[in-house]
């Protein structure tokens, strides 16, 4: 680290996010090429070598980079449809179409979710896709590229689906993979793709979709897979009352204990929505450390319900932030959610105690490392920790005359972010992208969506 080129960031507001929630009213942050070398209380330090760069960052606020926990990218294609939907209408809608994606759909799909979220404070992404229609070519290759041209450290969740309507899952029959072709599949992109380094800029988890859409066998020994495989485990759960109801139908117990019976509890797991949540089910996940990706506006727009997020954080649950798809949340910004988050918690049992802002700002970040299983590296600003970080300006009309730097990020207004550095390579500049040109990502998002939605009018 001593040879390391050196940026210097001074003249900040801090929040840090660590163990003890340290802020600094005014410090520095210096780091060392993919590292944070040293953080603290007023200018950095004297005699520094090597140093690039300095940057004044007078009016900003520096806080880890935002890690999203959940989405899926090829929804940036079919936004705006079914808006007036619940869940299970809402995936029978949209099915017949999503089943009709090729490799450029996705690529450009995924090029524009990554690009909304890495301009909004976003450094860690990831993307769960589970469609994969034959012959439709490379599409976690495409992702995989997607993130990597963006600069943006990223997870694959590899998922799958083989429990079609005529199983009496959701997806049309000629939507979803076998049982031996999706674990096969499966178990490629881990071998190509995961990277299990401290500095890892891509992994892959084992991700089978959901209840309703994979079979029993798909859930178990895609768990035996990614424990042979040591990468971690992801799926959606207990997201609406209908699925609920679905899981007591066919397997005579709810989603949770479904779950445990399969071997789907675990701190190598994390799920996503989590909102129909009993008291025993938050005290399994809690037990086994099984964390969860909570999607405040794609639970709104589907009327799924509010999950007992401060529940769950009290009983020890570790607990991020998602974004979702884009079809259920047609912003695809996290950092809108560490609002909604807060807000739409508020109006669950807890009232105005549920959350505050420091606490949606964990959930942003180091919650997100956590259920990521990268809290060793990212998710706070620590001495020796990952060079993910965001600087925010709080100077400008929307929040100059809010005091605390961190309640003006979490309840004003969408904060334009300044600099936004990703593994120590600065990857915002202003609230534009200094590694994609949005204009053409807009142009070809805009044209993958026609071109799929002619595709699916011709059935």
């Amino acid at each position: 680290m001593a040879a390391a080129q050196r940026t210097v960031i001074e003249n900040c507001a801090i929040a840090t996010v660590d163990a003890h929630d340290t802020e600094y009213a005014d410090g520095h942050v210096v780091l060392a090429g993919h590292r944070i070398e040293s953080l603290g209380a007023g200018p950095a330090p004297e005699g520094l070598q090597d140093v690039v760069r300095r940057i004044d960052a007078t009016g900003h606020l520096v806080t880890p980079g935002l890690i999203n926990t959940h989405h899926h990218f090829y929804q940036w294609i079919t936004r705006g449809l079914a808006t007036d939907h619940n869940l299970f209408d809402w995936l029978v809608a949209l099915y017949p179409t999503w089943a009709r994606i090729d490799e450029p759909m996705v690529h450009a799909a995924a090029q524009g979710s990554l690009a909304m979220m890495a301009r909004g404070g976003v450094t860690t992404a990831m993307d769960h896709h589970y469609v994969f229609p034959h012959g439709s070519g490379d599409l976690s290759g495409a992702i995989i590229g997607a993130a990597r041209d963006m600069g943006v450290r990223f997870t694959l969740a590899r998922g799958s689906m083989d429990r079609s309507a005529k199983d009496g899952g959701l997806p049309p029959d000629f939507a979803v993979e076998t049982l031996d072709g999706a674990l096969a599949a499966t178990e490629e992109t881990v071998r190509r793709h995961h990277d299990s380094s401290f500095e890892a800029m891509t992994q892959v988890a084992v991700a089978p979709c959901s209840p309703f859409s994979v079979s029993t066998e798909l859930l178990r020994q895609g768990a035996e897979l990614a424990r042979r495989l040591g990468v971690r485990l992801h799926t959606h759960g207990s997201e609406t009352v209908e699925e609920e109801k679905f899981c007591h139908e066919l397997f005579g117990m709810g989603p949770t204990d479904y779950f445990e019976s399969t071997g789907w509890l675990g701190e190598d797991v994390w799920m996503a929505h989590c909102v129909h949540m009993n008291d025993s089910d938050i005290a399994a996940f809690a037990r086994t450390r099984t964390g969860v990706a909570h999607c405040p506006s794609s639970n709104a727009r589907l009327a799924a319900g509010i999950a007992r997020v401060p529940d769950m954080l009290a009983a020890g649950v570790p607990v991020g932030l998602g974004v979702d798809g884009t079809a259920s949340n047609e912003s695809g910004e996290l950092h809108t959610e560490l609002r909604n988050a807060l807000l739409i918690n508020r109006l669950g049992a807890h009232r105005e105690a549920a959350l505050n802002a420091r606490q949606a700002l964990r959930l942003g970040t180091y919650g997100g490392a956590q259920v990521l299983g990268r809290a060793d590296a990212i998710g706070s600003l620590e001495p020796g920790k990952l060079a993910d970080l965001v600087l925010w300006r709080m100077d400008t009309l929307a929040h100059a005359s809010i005091a605390d730097p961190v309640t003006a990020l979490v309840f004003g207004a969408a904060a334009p972010v300044t600099a936004s550095f990703v593994n120590g390579r600065q990857i915002v500049e202003d609230g534009r992208l200094l590694t994609a040109d949005e204009d053409a990502v807009a142009r070809t998002t805009r044209e993958q969506a026609r071109r799929l939605a002619r595709i699916a009018a011709q059935g």
